[in-house]
This record gives structure tokens, sequence and C-alpha cells, in this order.
């Protein structure tokens, strides 16, 4: 857990330094290109097919966890440096390894908005092809973790900019804080403790359940207690298309969980997969678990996809972005 924690102390402190070097630069630049989950790669031929390449597939495109299908954690193309035109520079996620025996400092760096907005480059820079492997390898975690940010943030950005504000309401009522909700989205339940947000499509349903529930016992954040308040809450208040039918966690592979820290926020994600009880419907969840101000209660926001017609590494990753969006009460007007 602590190993988890750090990372993401390390990526927060990259990404602030990122953006104070940017200052005004982000008005004046144009909007990135690229699909959502790219990553353009810019090296050398020999070394896109050598023991680096390697290491940048296996740890940028590896499965990603949790999906029924396999799906790459982000999808790879690559160009050599000499091609690296201004066409390819406007691209959203830019991996650039810089080997040159005349490089001064060797290390890498983390920037947004170069050449685009909002746009993420990391830059190896090495003397010679076994320091880059040695120091991609070193940090390959902190740059998926750098570009799986700039992702969410660029859907927290376009939610903001689209805002369903009616749907502040319900989720400051269960949870005493909000979330940036694009339009599209609905508010489905609404309890005291419960709240049940959704953007229902035809072949494509996101969901984001925000609840609460009193602090018992001790390791409160353990899988056990995690999946057990979970499966209390969604067989009172998730039910499914038949009578008795209900929201489950699915125990063909066990959840997980890590602790992680975002914007001076602790929580512990729970990643796992969902069923319904006597329906033979499933699919990726995603939850954060964290205290309620006053330390008396547990609050959750959890993300869901179903989608069986189509991958849903995209999906899930959209609206698991949204929990990142969430601020406490008075959060947002001090950040003004």
């Amino acid at each position: 857990m602590k190993h988890f924690i750090h990372l993401t102390a390390v990526l927060a402190c990259i990404l602030a330094l990122a953006g104070c070097k940017q200052g005004n630069k982000k008005t004046l630049l144009p909007n990135v290109s690229g699909k959502a989950g790219e990553v353009l790669v810019v090296i050398e031929r020999e070394q896109w097919e050598g023991n680096l390449g390697v290491s940048i597939r296996e740890t940028l495109a590896m499965d990603t966890p949790y999906l029924a299908q396999k799906e790459p954690l982000f999808a790879l193309s690559n160009v050599p440096p000499g091609s690296f035109n201004n066409m390819f520079k406007m691209h959203r996620n830019l991996l650039l390894v810089n080997i040159n025996p005349q490089n001064q400092t060797s290390g890498v760096v983390y920037k947004n908005n170069m050449w685009a907005q909002p746009q993420a480059v990391v830059q190896v820079n090495a003397v010679d092809a076994d320091e880059a492997l040695e120091l991609y390898n070193g940090a390959c975690v902190i740059i998926s973790e750098f570009f799986e940010q700039s992702e969410r943030d660029r859907v927290i950005g376009n939610s903001k900019l689209y805002e369903e504000r009616a749907l502040r309401e319900p989720v400051q009522k269960v949870a005493g804080g909000i979330i940036h909700f694009p339009s599209g989205y609905r508010c489905r339940k609404l309890t005291d403790n419960f709240a049940w947000i959704a953007d229902e499509k035809q072949y494509v349903q996101q969901y984001v359940m925000v609840y609460r529930y009193p602090v018992s016992g001790e390791d409160v954040f353990s899988v056990e207690n995690i999946i057990r308040e979970r499966n209390r809450v969604m067989q009172a208040n998730v039910p499914g298309m038949f009578d008795g039918s209900y929201m489950t966690t699915s125990t063909a592979l066990e959840p997980t969980t890590r602790s992680l820290s975002y914007k001076g926020r602790a929580f512990m994600e729970t990643r796992g997969f969902w069923e319904v009880q006597g329906d033979f419907m499933g699919g990726p969840f995603v939850s954060h678990s964290f205290y309620s101000p006053d330390g008396k209660d547990i609050i959750v926001l959890e993300a869901f996809v179903f989608a069986p017609r189509y991958d849903k590494r995209q999906y899930l990753r959209q609206v698991e972005s949204l929990l990142y969006s969430f601020e406490w009460d008075g959060e947002e007007k001090d950040a003004k």
C-alpha cells in the first residue's frame, strides 16, 4: 500500500510542476489531436524493435485490469524522430525517447501543453540505449499514471464545460460534496444515503453510485468490509430486471484494493466485476472509499458500465474520471 501512496504523491508533484511551467501559454495553443487513450511514441525504429520498445509495450500496452475482454491500457503508435513533424506534435499524449551521446543531462521529464492543449508529454533523455531502458523501467509506473491522469483531466475539463449542474444537489445530499457530471446524465434514484446517477444510451450505460454508511469496527478499508457493504447497499438499491434479482459483486475474480491520494483526499480504490444475481448481466466497476469530514461515515463513489456489444476500456475510463472530479463543499469556491 505504501508503494502506491508514494507513486501518487510523486505524480501529484509532477503534475503541479508541469502545470506551473506552462503559465499562460495554454490559451495560445491549438487543440490536441488523436483519439482518447492513444500514446504516440517517438523513437528510432531500431529501439522500437529492441528491448526498449518491448518494455514500453509491456507496460503502456499491458492488458487493462478487470475487463472481461483483453484491451490494452493505451493504444500505442510510433514514429521515428526524423518524421516527427508539426502534425505529430499536436498529439494528445507523447512519449519522446531522446537518445544522443551529446546529451548533457539524463533523466525523465514530464511536461504539459508543449505544442497543443491539453497535452501530456514525457521525454526520456539518455546517452545510449541501455541508459534509456534503465530510465524508462525505473519510471514506467509513473509515466503510465501521468498519461492516465491526463486522460482523466480531459474528461473532467469537458464535464465542467458542459456540466449538468442540477446533479450537484443529489451528490451533495449524500456525500457532502459535488461531482461534475456532463450533460446527458440524470439522477435515477435518491435517498438520504444513496444516489444513482446514470447516462443510459441504447447500447452503452455509464453509472455513478454515491453512498454512505456508518463506520463500524476496525479495518474498515479491508477488501472484505468494502465488498460486504457494497453488496448490502446494492441489494437494497439496485434491482435487476426480474423479481428477486439484484446487483452484487462477482466472485469469479476477486476484487483488489489499493490506497491512493489525489489533491489531498486519501481514499481506497477498489476494482472488480459486478453481476446481477438471478440474471446474466455484468461488467467492471471501480470505487473510491473515504472518511466523511467528521470521521463517522464511509463515503463511496463508484463508477461502472454496461456495454455488452463494445470494448469497455474507454467507457470505464470516462466514468471513472468523474470520481476524480469530486470536491467537498466549498472547495470549488476556494479554488477560484
